[in-house]
């Protein structure tokens, strides 16, 4: 009832929400409901351990059912079946049984081991465990143990039950085509839907499949081959092909490693190589500025040569003698190796020889920590 009413609102909220237009208002969101708190504490009662009902039994009809009826009267619905390996199929069946009407009492029959074990085949959980676990699905009110393969006018008396809710393929088994027959001739049968893609023969089905995994899998966890009912030689088989596929995960760990550390050193590589270009650009730029053919140092050893030259290279007497008032002072030039107290002698104004061997003598001197040197003059 509640899922019920909860999907009902939420049709209502959309059609108060979509405009004239078509359009949803702002700053309110589809699809949505109320949080609240579902007051479920304890799990739903077995039939035989209810108090008697008081009253007559009188049923409901669908058009009564389907309007509403008192809250001290529920519609009691009622859904049996073998629900091994309890699933989603099971909980959404049981989900539509309950809100099939708006005050719905949903009572659900569990059948025993013998009777699934004669009809249907064998089980993989007994019967204590799929009582316990239907006692403890959110929709189911009452659980009825040890509950009949074909529904009895006595059984449903003595329950006191409206309709029988179950999908409405023909379900043939116990000799009769269809064991619902009966409850649709007397109009007190309610179908549901089956979920698709999902039944307790579609996980055995899985489990047998893949028997080899889930075998390796338990021994993993700790079960002995024994309980598995496993021998020796697949045992040791299982905890091979368990280390086999450790040292293959390991394998393809390692690659994936190696996959991203090759990308870092690539993405790291085109940095450098990139920063690297930058750097020799400048570099080049900066060589070029002091030895280019325009360089600065080219500049600079012109320069020096020049003022050495100067320096070296003696003054033109004029053609008249000045008189020795009207001369100045000519200037000193110290060799290095000369001391203050004692300037070396200047050469003879007009010894031509003598000029060029001190000169020859000085390019020797200031050339000596400098090979080549004087070959650029």
């Amino acid at each position: 009832m509640e899922a019920q009413s909860s999907s009902g609102l939420l049709l209502s909220r959309k059609r108060r929400r979509e405009g004239s237009n078509g359009e949803t208002e702002e700053g309110e969101r589809l699809g949505k409901i109320p949080r609240c708190t579902v007051g479920l504490k304890h799990p739903a009662p077995f039939a035989d351990e209810l108090e008697p009902a008081d009253g007559p039994y009188v049923r409901v009809s669908m058009e009564e059912a389907k309007k509403g009826t008192p809250p001290d009267r529920p519609v009691r619905v009622y859904a049996d079946g073998i629900f091994d390996v309890f699933h989603s199929g099971h909980a959404r069946a049981l989900m539509q049984a309950k809100c099939l009407f708006p005050n719905t009492h949903l009572i659900v029959g569990v059948c025993s081991d013998d009777l699934t074990h004669k009809y249907k085949g064998f089980t993989v959980m007994n019967e204590d465990e799929r009582y316990d676990a239907i006692r403890h699905c959110r929709y189911v009110d009452e659980v009825v143990r040890n509950a009949p393969w074909t529904l009895s006018p006595e059984f449903l008396i003595r329950h006191r039950i409206d309709f029988v809710a179950h999908d409405d393929i023909p379900y043939s088994s116990a000799g009769s085509d269809d064991v619902y027959k009966h409850i649709k001739e007397a109009g007190m049968f309610a179908p549901t839907q089956r979920t698709e893609g999902i039944s307790t023969s579609d996980i055995i089905t899985r489990i047998v499949r893949d028997y080899d995994v889930y075998v390796r899998r338990n021994l993993q966890r700790g079960y002995t081959a024994k309980e598995l009912n496993v021998s020796f030689i697949n045992e040791k088989k299982y905890h091979l092909q368990e280390r086999v596929d450790k040292v293959k995960r390991k394998v393809r760990d390692v690659e994936e490693k190696s996959k991203e550390f090759v990308q870092k050193v690539e993405e790291k590589s085109i940095d450098l190589i990139q920063k690297w270009e930058e750097k020799s650009r400048e570099f080049i730029g900066n060589f070029l500025q002091m030895f280019g053919p325009e360089g600065a140092l080219k500049h600079m050893l012109k320069e020096g040569k020049g003022r050495m030259l100067q320096a070296i290279s003696p003054r033109q007497s004029p053609n008249s003698s000045p008189t020795r008032e009207e001369r100045s002072p000519s200037p000193t030039f110290r060799l290095p190796f000369f001391t203050k107290t004692s300037p070396p002698p200047s050469p003879p104004p007009h010894h031509s020889g003598a000029r060029g061997y001190l000169i020859i003598y000085i390019l020797l001197i200031l050339t000596r920590n400098q090979p080549g040197f004087f070959f650029l003059l």
